[in-house]
C-alpha cells in the first residue's frame, strides 16, 4: 500500500519503527546466543548486559503504539466500515501467525502442548480492539484507552480466581498466568488490557499528536521520573538504593514488562515520542545513513518473521561451534529459558556480532520485498504481511 501523506511525516514514522525493529533482533539474538541467565536480575547481571535488555524495552510499547498511528493513515484511504474489517482481520491474522509461523520459529519443533501468545498475539488482538474502537467518537476512544493504560496497576491485586469460571478471560487480560486447555497449555505474558490502550492511543495521536510530539514526549518522560522517585503506583516493584550508583540506576529503570506497567510505558513512550518529534522538526531529508533503517520500519511483519528464523538458526550454529550441543535449540522453550546441558558464560560481544550479522543479512531480503510491494499496491493481501 502506498501512503498518500507527505514522505517526510511517513519517513519519521517508518525511521522509529525500523530503529526498534533493529534493537528487537538485539533481545532475540541474545535470547538464542546467550540463553542462560536473567538480564535484569540486579543480584546476578552487570551493566552491559542490563542496559543491552534495557534498550530493546523500547521496541514493543513503539511498535504497538505505531501500529496505531499506521492505522490512523490506513483511515485516510478507506471508509470507517473497510477500516474496521481490516483492523479485525489482520488482527486475526496475527494472532494466527503467532501460534503457527512465529511458533514454529521460536521452538524449531511442532512436538510440545504449550502455546505462547507473546507480541504478535498481542498485537493481533490490539488491532481486533481497534476495529471497535475506530467506531466510537474520538473522545470516547482516548477515554477509555487512556484510563486501561493508566489504571490496570490498580488491578494488579485481583487474582484470576475471583472471577470463577471466567479466570481464564482475566488471565488474556491482565495477570499472565498459564491457562490450561486439556493437555494444552497456553501462557499469555502479554496481557492485553495496556496494549490495546497503547494502540488505541497511537490511533489517536495520529491526529495531530506529531505537532506536538516534542511537548507530549518530554512530558511523559518527566511524569515517569516524578512517579517512579515517589515509588506511590504505577509499577508493582519499587525501586530502592543499591550498593552503588549503577545498581541503584538499574533499580529506577527496572519497570516491569509483564504486563507492562505505567511506568514501563511511560519510560519507553515517552523517548520514542520525544525522538519522532525531533526527526519531524529536523524537517530536511534524511540522511542517507537512515535509508536502511526506514527500509526495515516500512516491512515491520516480513522483517519480523525473517529475523526470528535467522537468529534461532545462528543460535544453532553458535552453540554447535562453541558446545558441539545444540539439542535444546529443537525444543521447548528452545533458548528461552535457557539450556542446562550449556555454560552460562557466552562472552556479550558474540551477540552483537550475530547481531550484526542478521541485520546485514536481512537488508537484501527487505529491500526486495519492499520493491516488490511498492510494485503490487493493488494487492490487498500484502497489507497483511
Amino acid at each position: 500500500m502506498q501512503h498518500t501523506q507527505p514522505s517526510g511525516r511517513i519517513e519519521a514514522i517508518d525511521l522509529l519503527r525500523g530503529l526498534v525493529m533493529m534493537v528487537m533482533a538485539l533481545d532475540h539474538v541474545r535470547d538464542f546466543v546467550m540463553p542462560l541467565g536473567d538480564p535484569v536480575n540486579l543480584a546476578t547481571t552487570y551493566p552491559a548486559l542490563f542496559f543491552t535488555r534495557f534498550i530493546t524495552h523500547y521496541c514493543a510499547p513503539t511498535f504497538y503504539f505505531l501500529a496505531g498511528v499506521g492505522a490512523f493513515y490506513a483511515a485516510k484511504r478507506r471508509t470507517p466500515n473497510e477500516l474496521s474489517w481490516f483492523l479485525l482481520t489482520r488482527g486475526l491474522w496475527l494472532a494466527f501467525l503467532e501460534l503457527t509461523v512465529v511458533r514454529f520459529g521460536w521452538y524449531f519443533s511442532w512436538n510440545n502442548t504449550t502455546f505462547e501468545g507473546l507480541t504478535i498475539w498481542a498485537l493481533g488482538w490490539s488491532m481486533v480492539a481497534l476495529a471497535g474502537f475506530v467506531r466510537m467518537p474520538g473522545w470516547l476512544m482516548v477515554s477509555i484507552s487512556a484510563a486501561m493504560v493508566l489504571g490496570h496497576n490498580a488491578f494488579d491485586g485481583v487474582k484470576p480466581e475471583a472471577f470463577g469460571a471466567f479466570a481464564w478471560l482475566w488471565k488474556v487480560l491482565h495477570a499472565p498466568e498459564p491457562i490450561q486447555i486439556g493437555t494444552v497449555t497456553l501462557q499469555t505474558p502479554y496481557t492485553l488490557i495496556p496494549w490495546m490502550g497503547v494502540m488505541a492511543l497511537g490511533f489517536a495521536f495520529g491526529q495531530d499528536g506529531i505537532k506536538r510530539a516534542l511537548k507530549i514526549g518530554p512530558a511523559l518522560i518527566l511524569a515517569f521520573v516524578v512517579l517512579r522517585f515517589s515509588n506511590l503506583y504505577g509499577d508493582p516493584h519499587p525501586w530502592t538504593p543499591q550498593a552503588s550508583l549503577s545498581l541503584t540506576v538499574m533499580s529506577f529503570l527496572n519497570c516491569e514488562k509483564y504486563p507492562p506497567s505505567l511506568l514501563y510505558l511511560l519510560m519507553t513512550l515517552g523517548p520514542s515520542i520525544t525522538l519522532l518529534g525531533l526527526v519531524k522538526w529536523w524537517g530536511k531529508q534524511l540522511p542517507a545513513f537512515t535509508k536502511p533503517i526506514v527500509l526495515f520500519g516500512r516491512v515491520p511483519m516480513f522483517y519480523y518473521l525473517m529475523h526470528l528464523y535467522l537468529a534461532h538458526s545462528l543460535g544453532v550454529l553458535v552453540a554447535l561451534y562453541r558446545f558441539g550441543d545444540a539439542s535444546s535449540f529443537f525444543e521447548m522453550p528452545a533458548a528461552l529459558m535457557g539450556n542446562p546441558k550449556l555454560p552460562s558464560d557466552a562472552p556479550l560481544w558474540v551477540v552483537y556480532a550475530v547481531w550484526l550479522v542478521v541485520l546485514v543479512a536481512l537488508y537484501p531480503a527487505c529491500k526486495w520485498f519492499a520493491a516488490y510491494k511498492a510494485r503490487n499496491s493493488g494487492k490487498e493481501w500484502l497489507s497483511y504481511i
